[in-house]
């Protein structure tokens, strides 16, 4: 009994979860993007510590007043920006995917995590390039 159970499981597991052509596979691949934007966001920036450097710097949001309501602002427009970004960056990701799965094809050397590590550090160069022909005096490389 408990062999035919656990083949149950694996035979799901398999046609769901491995199986990256699958519509499940798809959309739970697109919510853990999701999921993880929000968390690395809510890891990577603390609205009480930036609304504290602000009000220490004698900075300000125009139309909020510092401290507390400051902090709530913050954390209202990352909810915000964060919501697009973490789309974006699911579209790109799980497009190759849709592509294979319409398609039928079955073995592509790179997918589109692979595209969005690429283009990061191409641009992550780039952007190391310049700084270092500024700091020579030079008028820059993308300008």
């Amino acid at each position: 009994m408990l062999g035919s159970n656990f083949t149950g499981v694996q035979e799901w597991i398999n046609n769901n979860l491995v199986n990256n052509q699958g519509w499940f596979y798809i959309g739970f691949y697109t919510l853990l993007i999701i999921f993880f934007a929000y968390f690395y966001t809510a890891i990577a920036f603390n609205p009480q510590q930036q609304a504290d450097i602000i009000r220490k710097q004698g900075g300000f949001i125009p139309g909020i007043r510092p401290g507390p309501p400051t902090e709530k602002y913050l954390a209202k427009v990352l909810n915000r920006i964060t919501l697009p970004g973490a789309i974006f960056l699911a579209i790109i990701a799980i497009t190759p995917l849709l592509v294979f799965a319409l398609w039928d094809i079955s073995q592509f050397p790179f997918g589109g995590t692979a595209l969005l590590i690429t283009v990061g550090v191409a641009l992550e160069t780039m952007k190391q390039i310049d700084s270092q022909l500024m700091m020579r005096n030079y008028e820059g490389f993308l300008a």
